[in-house]
Protein backbone atom coordinates (compact mmCIF):
# COMPACT_ATOMS: atom_id res chain seq x y z
CA UNK A 1 0.00 0.00 0.00
CA UNK A 2 1.55 3.90 -1.08
CA UNK A 3 1.25 6.85 1.25
CA UNK A 4 -1.18 8.87 0.19
CA UNK A 5 -2.74 10.62 2.88
CA UNK A 6 -0.17 12.40 5.68
CA UNK A 7 -1.05 14.25 8.82
CA UNK A 8 1.53 16.73 10.29
CA UNK A 9 1.63 18.57 13.77
CA UNK A 10 1.43 21.77 13.39
CA UNK A 11 2.68 23.80 16.76
CA UNK A 12 4.15 27.27 17.84
CA UNK A 13 7.60 25.39 18.31
CA UNK A 14 10.73 26.50 16.78
CA UNK A 15 11.07 23.73 15.08
CA UNK A 16 7.20 23.84 13.52
CA UNK A 17 8.43 25.34 10.40
CA UNK A 18 11.03 22.90 9.33
CA UNK A 19 8.89 20.26 10.62
CA UNK A 20 6.24 21.11 8.21
CA UNK A 21 8.95 21.40 5.01
CA UNK A 22 9.81 18.16 5.49
CA UNK A 23 6.11 16.94 5.68
CA UNK A 24 5.18 19.42 2.64
CA UNK A 25 8.35 17.54 0.74
CA UNK A 26 7.03 14.10 1.25
CA UNK A 27 3.59 14.97 0.72
CA UNK A 28 5.25 15.99 -2.87
CA UNK A 29 7.15 13.30 -3.30
CA UNK A 30 4.76 10.53 -2.48
CA UNK A 31 1.92 12.72 -4.01
CA UNK A 32 -0.15 12.44 -1.46
CA UNK A 33 -2.11 14.53 0.41
CA UNK A 34 -1.06 16.35 3.84
CA UNK A 35 -3.35 17.29 6.65
CA UNK A 36 -1.70 19.60 9.37
CA UNK A 37 -2.99 19.30 12.78
CA UNK A 38 -3.19 22.06 15.83
CA UNK A 39 -4.46 21.11 19.17
CA UNK A 40 -5.77 23.47 21.35
CA UNK A 41 -4.79 22.17 25.00
CA UNK A 42 -4.37 23.51 27.79
CA UNK A 43 -0.29 24.38 29.35
CA UNK A 44 0.76 21.82 31.80
CA UNK A 45 1.10 23.63 35.46
CA UNK A 46 1.34 21.79 38.40
CA UNK A 47 -1.90 21.68 40.92
CA UNK A 48 -0.72 23.53 43.45
CA UNK A 49 0.31 26.74 41.16
CA UNK A 50 -3.44 26.09 39.30
CA UNK A 51 -5.47 26.27 42.18
CA UNK A 52 -3.41 30.18 43.07
CA UNK A 53 -4.47 31.67 39.21
CA UNK A 54 -7.82 33.56 38.68
CA UNK A 55 -10.17 33.16 35.98
CA UNK A 56 -9.21 36.62 34.46
CA UNK A 57 -5.61 35.26 33.88
CA UNK A 58 -6.67 32.17 32.57
CA UNK A 59 -9.30 33.64 30.27
CA UNK A 60 -6.20 35.60 28.66
CA UNK A 61 -4.40 32.66 28.51
CA UNK A 62 -6.92 30.97 26.56
CA UNK A 63 -7.24 34.11 24.15
CA UNK A 64 -3.31 33.67 23.74
CA UNK A 65 -3.58 29.70 22.68
CA UNK A 66 -6.27 30.68 20.09
CA UNK A 67 -4.31 33.72 18.64
CA UNK A 68 -1.47 31.06 18.31
CA UNK A 69 -3.32 28.62 16.71
CA UNK A 70 -4.61 31.56 14.04
CA UNK A 71 -0.90 32.12 13.42
CA UNK A 72 0.18 28.65 13.47
CA UNK A 73 -3.06 28.20 10.51
CA UNK A 74 -1.85 31.46 8.62
CA UNK A 75 1.83 30.09 8.53
CA UNK A 76 0.65 26.30 7.30
CA UNK A 77 -1.39 27.81 4.51
CA UNK A 78 1.47 29.50 3.31
CA UNK A 79 3.70 27.20 3.60
CA UNK A 80 1.21 24.36 1.37
CA UNK A 81 -0.16 27.38 -1.16
CA UNK A 82 3.37 28.07 -1.97
CA UNK A 83 4.51 24.66 -2.66
CA UNK A 84 0.92 23.33 -4.19
CA UNK A 85 0.17 20.74 -2.31
CA UNK A 86 -3.06 19.48 -1.55
CA UNK A 87 -3.90 20.41 2.11
CA UNK A 88 -6.14 20.91 4.88
CA UNK A 89 -6.11 22.13 8.46
CA UNK A 90 -7.95 20.74 11.35
CA UNK A 91 -8.12 22.10 14.94
CA UNK A 92 -8.94 19.72 18.03
CA UNK A 93 -9.49 19.79 21.56
CA UNK A 94 -7.39 17.93 23.87
CA UNK A 95 -4.33 16.88 25.47
CA UNK A 96 -1.33 17.06 22.20
CA UNK A 97 -0.89 13.03 22.71
CA UNK A 98 -4.25 12.03 23.09
CA UNK A 99 -5.73 14.11 20.20
CA UNK A 100 -2.87 13.23 17.93
CA UNK A 101 -3.79 9.85 18.58
CA UNK A 102 -7.10 9.69 17.89
CA UNK A 103 -7.10 11.81 14.83
CA UNK A 104 -3.87 9.49 13.12
CA UNK A 105 -6.11 6.72 12.82
CA UNK A 106 -7.92 8.30 9.99
CA UNK A 107 -3.97 8.24 7.60
CA UNK A 108 -1.37 6.44 6.85
CA UNK A 109 1.25 8.15 8.71
CA UNK A 110 1.63 10.91 11.71
CA UNK A 111 4.83 13.39 10.66
CA UNK A 112 5.51 14.47 15.18
CA UNK A 113 8.54 16.55 15.94
CA UNK A 114 10.73 15.53 18.66
CA UNK A 115 10.58 17.04 22.37
CA UNK A 116 12.88 20.11 22.50
CA UNK A 117 13.86 19.77 26.23
CA UNK A 118 14.16 23.60 26.58
CA UNK A 119 10.63 24.14 25.53
CA UNK A 120 9.13 21.18 27.18
CA UNK A 121 8.65 23.10 30.29
CA UNK A 122 5.75 25.40 28.81
CA UNK A 123 4.42 23.50 25.74
CA UNK A 124 1.43 21.02 26.38
CA UNK A 125 3.77 18.06 25.15
CA UNK A 126 5.55 16.55 28.20
CA UNK A 127 4.49 13.09 27.12
CA UNK A 128 5.15 13.28 23.14
CA UNK A 129 5.51 11.26 20.96
CA UNK A 130 6.18 8.75 23.33
CA UNK A 131 2.40 8.13 23.73
CA UNK A 132 1.26 8.91 20.59
CA UNK A 133 3.51 6.21 19.84
CA UNK A 134 2.14 3.80 22.05
CA UNK A 135 -1.59 4.38 21.35
CA UNK A 136 -2.70 5.57 17.97
CA UNK A 137 -1.79 2.15 16.31
CA UNK A 138 -0.35 3.06 13.50
CA UNK A 139 3.12 4.41 12.62
CA UNK A 140 4.55 7.65 13.61
CA UNK A 141 7.69 9.50 11.48
CA UNK A 142 9.52 11.95 14.27
CA UNK A 143 11.37 14.48 13.16
CA UNK A 144 14.56 15.93 14.91
CA UNK A 145 13.96 19.62 16.60
CA UNK A 146 17.34 20.56 15.55
CA UNK A 147 18.57 20.43 11.42
CA UNK A 148 16.97 20.24 7.97
CA UNK A 149 16.01 16.64 6.40
CA UNK A 150 15.15 17.52 2.91
CA UNK A 151 15.99 14.02 1.22
CA UNK A 152 14.15 11.06 3.82
CA UNK A 153 14.28 7.49 3.02
CA UNK A 154 17.20 7.19 0.38
CA UNK A 155 19.54 5.41 2.74
CA UNK A 156 17.64 3.58 5.23
CA UNK A 157 18.74 1.51 8.39
CA UNK A 158 16.29 -0.74 10.21
CA UNK A 159 17.38 -1.26 13.95
CA UNK A 160 16.58 -5.04 13.94
CA UNK A 161 15.93 -7.00 17.14
CA UNK A 162 13.19 -9.72 15.89
CA UNK A 163 10.59 -8.65 18.56
CA UNK A 164 6.61 -7.96 17.57
CA UNK A 165 7.42 -3.92 17.50
CA UNK A 166 9.93 -4.39 15.29
CA UNK A 167 8.23 -6.77 12.85
CA UNK A 168 5.37 -3.78 12.71
CA UNK A 169 7.92 -0.65 12.17
CA UNK A 170 9.19 -3.18 8.93
CA UNK A 171 5.53 -3.74 8.19
CA UNK A 172 4.67 0.00 8.42
CA UNK A 173 7.73 1.41 6.26
CA UNK A 174 7.43 -0.97 3.40
CA UNK A 175 6.25 1.77 0.87
CA UNK A 176 9.51 3.94 1.76
CA UNK A 177 11.52 0.52 1.86
CA UNK A 178 10.66 0.23 -1.93
CA UNK A 179 11.92 3.60 -3.11
CA UNK A 180 15.04 3.25 -0.81
CA UNK A 181 18.44 3.32 -2.96
CA UNK A 182 20.30 1.39 0.01
CA UNK A 183 18.67 -0.41 3.19
CA UNK A 184 20.36 -1.76 5.72
CA UNK A 185 18.86 -4.26 8.81
CA UNK A 186 21.61 -3.89 11.78
CA UNK A 187 21.59 -6.00 14.64
CA UNK A 188 22.69 -5.10 17.51
CA UNK A 189 24.35 -7.53 19.88
CA UNK A 190 22.34 -10.43 18.28
CA UNK A 191 20.67 -13.32 20.30
CA UNK A 192 20.89 -16.35 17.85
CA UNK A 193 18.17 -19.35 17.35
CA UNK A 194 15.17 -19.18 16.62
CA UNK A 195 13.62 -17.08 19.18
CA UNK A 196 16.47 -14.62 18.96
CA UNK A 197 17.68 -12.90 15.62
CA UNK A 198 19.09 -16.14 13.47
CA UNK A 199 21.99 -17.54 13.24
CA UNK A 200 22.74 -15.40 10.57
CA UNK A 201 21.58 -11.89 12.46
CA UNK A 202 19.40 -10.10 10.05
CA UNK A 203 19.15 -12.36 7.41
CA UNK A 204 16.03 -13.71 7.62
CA UNK A 205 13.67 -10.74 7.62
CA UNK A 206 16.07 -9.47 4.68
CA UNK A 207 15.08 -12.27 2.99
CA UNK A 208 11.29 -11.76 3.82
CA UNK A 209 11.63 -8.34 2.08
CA UNK A 210 13.69 -9.29 -0.89
CA UNK A 211 10.14 -11.17 -1.45
CA UNK A 212 8.55 -7.95 -1.51
CA UNK A 213 10.94 -5.83 -3.98
CA UNK A 214 13.18 -4.63 -1.27
CA UNK A 215 17.02 -4.85 -1.30
CA UNK A 216 18.51 -5.27 2.12
CA UNK A 217 21.84 -5.91 3.35
CA UNK A 218 22.17 -7.66 6.86
CA UNK A 219 24.97 -6.57 9.18
CA UNK A 220 25.50 -6.61 12.93
CA UNK A 221 27.79 -5.28 15.83
CA UNK A 222 28.96 -6.83 18.93
CA UNK A 223 29.79 -3.81 21.36
CA UNK A 224 29.71 -3.16 24.71
CA UNK A 225 28.37 0.38 24.48
CA UNK A 226 24.58 1.50 24.56
CA UNK A 227 22.86 -0.06 21.73
CA UNK A 228 21.38 3.49 21.30
CA UNK A 229 24.84 5.48 21.03
CA UNK A 230 25.61 2.09 18.47
CA UNK A 231 22.95 2.73 16.04
CA UNK A 232 23.46 6.19 16.15
CA UNK A 233 27.21 5.98 15.54
CA UNK A 234 26.12 3.33 12.62
CA UNK A 235 23.68 6.33 11.13
CA UNK A 236 26.95 9.32 11.27
CA UNK A 237 29.13 6.64 9.69
CA UNK A 238 27.19 5.59 6.61
CA UNK A 239 24.91 8.78 5.79
CA UNK A 240 21.63 6.98 6.80
CA UNK A 241 18.56 9.29 6.20
CA UNK A 242 16.12 7.02 7.87
CA UNK A 243 15.81 4.81 10.75
CA UNK A 244 12.91 2.27 10.97
CA UNK A 245 12.40 0.55 14.75
CA UNK A 246 10.10 -0.70 16.75
CA UNK A 247 9.27 1.76 19.62
CA UNK A 248 9.09 -0.17 23.88
CA UNK A 249 9.70 -3.78 23.14
CA UNK A 250 9.54 -3.67 27.01
CA UNK A 251 7.47 -1.76 29.22
CA UNK A 252 7.21 1.80 29.14
CA UNK A 253 7.84 2.47 32.61
CA UNK A 254 10.87 0.29 32.37
CA UNK A 255 12.44 2.23 30.12
CA UNK A 256 12.19 5.71 31.82
CA UNK A 257 13.44 3.89 34.86
CA UNK A 258 15.83 1.99 33.72
CA UNK A 259 16.65 3.38 30.06
CA UNK A 260 16.24 1.85 26.73
CA UNK A 261 17.04 2.10 22.89
CA UNK A 262 13.59 3.62 22.58
CA UNK A 263 14.00 6.25 24.89
CA UNK A 264 17.88 7.06 23.85
CA UNK A 265 16.61 7.66 20.58
CA UNK A 266 13.58 9.57 21.10
CA UNK A 267 16.16 12.34 22.80
CA UNK A 268 19.50 12.04 20.97
CA UNK A 269 17.92 11.11 17.32
CA UNK A 270 20.23 13.21 15.28
CA UNK A 271 17.86 12.19 11.43
CA UNK A 272 14.07 11.31 11.35
CA UNK A 273 12.78 7.83 12.94
CA UNK A 274 9.76 6.18 11.61
CA UNK A 275 8.49 4.06 15.00
CA UNK A 276 5.54 1.75 15.83
CA UNK A 277 4.48 -0.29 18.37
Amino acid sequence: MAIKDLLVHVDNSKSSPLRLKTAINLTNAWNAKLTGIYVLSEPYMPSYIGIQINSEILEAQTEKMKSSCKEAQVAFRDATNASGVNAEWRVVEDSTAEGLAIQSRYFDLAIVGQTNPEENRIIDGREMPDCLILTSGLPVLVIPYVGEFDTIGKNIMIAWDAGQQAGRAVHDALPLLRGAEKVTVMVVNPKGGPEGTGDLPGADIALHLSRHGVVAEADHILSDLDPGDVLLNHVADKGIDLIVMGAYGHARWAELVLGGVTKHILQHMTVPVLMAH
